[in-house]
């Protein structure tokens, strides 16, 4: 590897930091327009392609005052999350410690009351308990994370139990009091035991990360944020228990009064809990590693992670069935397929505003893409943006020219 003091003579594009096999220009490209030059706002794109980084890139802010995105700079990732928190199971039942066939109850016993003795962890994992509303009735009450185990633990699952609604907020924390009835150990910890040490690196944390950390998480910034600094009145939080099933139900997972005031401030109190469905602070250099390791049958950097009969496990649709709130993802065992015609055996996990990791077991493709835009304006591109941006990927992965040097530039 070369390096370069200036992007523009690494061949990046103005305003983009990193480093990339030019294989990739085009996403490199396509990244840069969306993120380059941007004062109040930035992002990063990680690629790994049969174990080797060939992609590390980041341009924009990582803040309002506009300081510069960096390598060390991490994004929350919102839904993101849950693959890194399946990930952390993955890994327990690769040691025997976990069954994907067996109840939960049977690892979990109060997980059993209200008629769960018999919902599997592969019912859980793919979003099939019945259990997507969220048990809480109050914001702070979503903070408390063992009173949210404690309180899924004792429901009763809905009538749709058995069929897939995505568990926005939910599965997360039915994920953590699985692990740590197994362990004894909350989701922090087993990020740091089961993915990021293993993994070796610092860019992987559940909330916020801790001091001493090289990672250094950027501000939430845009017009979402903003509308958070502001109470939802309450006729329009109410409102949600008189809507049509077909629209409730999704909306249940994700809301109740009061939930915005979790993103305010400067330190919002949503870094400060466990939220193993939405909140993990990832660089996305270490969270496209991650997937790496899936992408080459369980091994990274020659060491195994994970055994390639787990990691085949991974690989199966567990439903067919369209989602009752997504409609659109079939699921696999905490991951969901992605609309990519190039990669029908590919998954992930992609968040609010289109953070997303993901991984193509055919071309051994690992993506990482992360950023702190919360804006209504952009929303819609940065929602659908890792389609596109995973299609050039995989056309530039398949290019059968042998890799060639990559080029890097410092930080801008």
């Amino acid at each position: 590897m070369t390096t370069s003091s200036s992007a523009a003579d690494a061949g990046l594009p103005t305003g983009v930091s990193g480093c990339a096999d030019p294989r990739f220009a085009s996403a490199v490209k396509t990244f840069a327009r969306v993120f380059a030059g941007r004062r109040s706002n930035g992002g990063a794109l990680a690629v790994y392609q049969h174990g080797e980084l060939v992609v590390d890139v980041w341009a924009g802010a990582s803040d309002a005052h506009g300081t510069p995105w960096t390598a060390d700079t991490g994004a929350m990732i919102y839904s993101a999350s849950k693959g890194v928190s399946a990930t952390v199971l993955h890994r327990l039942a690769d040691r025997g410690m976990l069954d994907y066939t067996a109840p939960v109850a049977e690892y979990w016993p109060e997980f059993a009351a209200n008629g769960k003795g018999r919902i599997t962890v592969t019912e859980l994992l793919s979003h099939r308990a019945g259990l997507s509303a969220l048990p809480a009735t109050s914001a702070e009450e979503v903070l408390d994370h063992e009173l949210m185990e404690a309180r899924l633990a004792a429901a009763k699952p809905d009538h749709l139990l058995g069929k897939p609604i995505y568990h926005a907020l939910t599965i997360g924390w039915l994920m953590t009091g699985l692990a740590r009835a197994i362990t004894g150990r909350d989701m922090a910890a087993l990020y740091r035991s089961e993915v990021a040490e293993p993994l070796g690196v610092d860019g992987i944390h559940l909330g916020r990360p801790p001091l001493g950390a090289r990672t250094v998480g950027a501000d939430l910034v845009g017009s979402v944020k903003t509308l958070a600094e502001r109470n939802i009145p309450a006729p329009v939080a109410t409102l949600v228990p008189r809507l049509p099933r077909l629209v409730r139900d999704p909306l249940a997972s994700l809301y109740v009064p009061g939930l915005e005031s979790i993103f305010r401030g400067q330190d919002p109190a949503i870094l400060a809990t466990s939220l193993p469905a939405g909140n993990a602070v990832c660089t996305a250099q270490a969270l496209a590693k991650m997937y790496s390791a899936l992408a080459c049958d369980g091994y990274l950097d020659g060491r195994p992670y994970l055994s390639t009969k787990t990691v085949r496990e991974l690989e199966r649709i567990r439903t067919y069935r369209l989602d009752h709130s997504l409609l659109v993802p079939f699921w696999h065992l905490g991951y969901h397929s992605l609309p990519a015609a190039r990669a029908p055996r590919g998954y992930g996990h992609m968040g609010a505003f289109g953070s997303t990791g993901w991984t193509d077991p055919t071309s051994g493709i690992a993506v990482g893409f992360v950023h702190n835009r919360m804006s209504l304006a952009w929303s819609p591109l940065d929602q659908t943006f890792a389609v596109p941006l995973l299609h050039l990927i995989l056309r530039a992965a398949r290019n059968p020219a042998a890799y060639t040097e990559r080029r890097t530039a410092g930080a801008a």
